[in-house]
């Protein structure tokens, strides 16, 4: 058994001893696709207690340690913490009551323990994650285009990590969202909360250059060209913004800055 699956199944042995406690969910790699767990995972799970349970739960790591000591912990959120332990097992968990996990979007989540009066469907009980308001191919095509204009603005003014933010996460999230859409990489086991994870696994790359298009802080501008060229060669691009991105990516960059000056080029 995986050590990620034994922590689980021993925390769910002491909470089984708790009157408080109703269930354990194990999430993401340590839910139901736990085959994807290998030495680089976390573990992530819920608590579910009974009413008015919560906070102690939260703020009293003592049965979180039963299994092993607690290294480091802290409260990452109003229901949960972040914790490493001292053999190295790290662990993202929130704590929830069965009313208040409900009303939550999660999926693919676990059974490890519950008990016997717990209603039989509390895995599925969530809602399913969101998309975008708006989720299709012109919607992300144009968001990415626009991003790009933004980020090169930015660029030009001298705010190199907010453009880097614009052109090297926010506008390859949207190309993500366009090779989903398009059926690239369908087989994939796709993360319905980040669209980034595991996209290495889905596209090889010379569909998805990441190299071209997220090449670091002070390359933005042919960050901005990789990418806007690899919406130009599959999607109609509306001339009108596309000629704005254009003349950005010619138009000529400020003198650096004494900053840029003293922190070297990524090789």
């Amino acid at each position: 058994m995986h050590p990620m699956l034994r922590r689980l199944d021993d925390l769910a042995a002491h909470l089984r001893t708790r009157p408080d406690a109703v269930a354990l969910l194990g999430l993401g790699s340590a839910g139901v696709a736990y085959d994807r767990l290998d030495e680089h995972s976390d573990l992530d799970f819920f608590v579910v207690v009974a009413d008015g349970a919560v906070p102690r739960y939260v703020e009293e790591i003592g049965w979180l340690g039963a299994p092993c000591p607690v290294a480091y912990s802290f409260a990452n959120e109003r229901n949960g913490r972040k914790a490493l332990y001292a053999d190295g097992i790290f662990v993202e968990y929130a704590v929830f009551t069965v009313a208040e996990l409900a009303r939550l979007p999660f999926t693919g989540a676990r059974v490890v323990w519950q008990r016997d009066d717990a209603p039989a469907t509390l895995a599925e009980c969530g809602r399913p994650p969101g998309g975008p308001p708006y989720d299709t191919v012109e919607f992300h095509l144009n968001e990415a285009l626009t991003n790009l204009y933004v980020g090169l603005h930015r660029e030009l003014r001298g705010e190199r990590l907010t453009a880097a933010r614009f052109i090297q996460s926010y506008a390859v999230d949207r190309v993500i969202a366009l090779l989903r859409l398009t059926g690239a990489g369908a087989g994939h086991r796709r993360d319905p909360f980040d669209a980034s994870r595991r996209v290495e696994q889905a596209y090889p790359p010379e569909v998805l250059p990441l190299a071209a298009m997220v090449p670091g802080y002070a390359r933005n501008r042919e960050a901005a060209r990789a990418v806007f060229g690899w919406l130009a060669e599959r999607f109609p691009v509306d001339p009108v913004i596309g000629e704005a991105v254009r003349r950005l990516l010619d138009a000529p960059l400020p003198p650096p800055s004494q900053r840029d000056l003293a922190a070297p080029d990524a090789p």
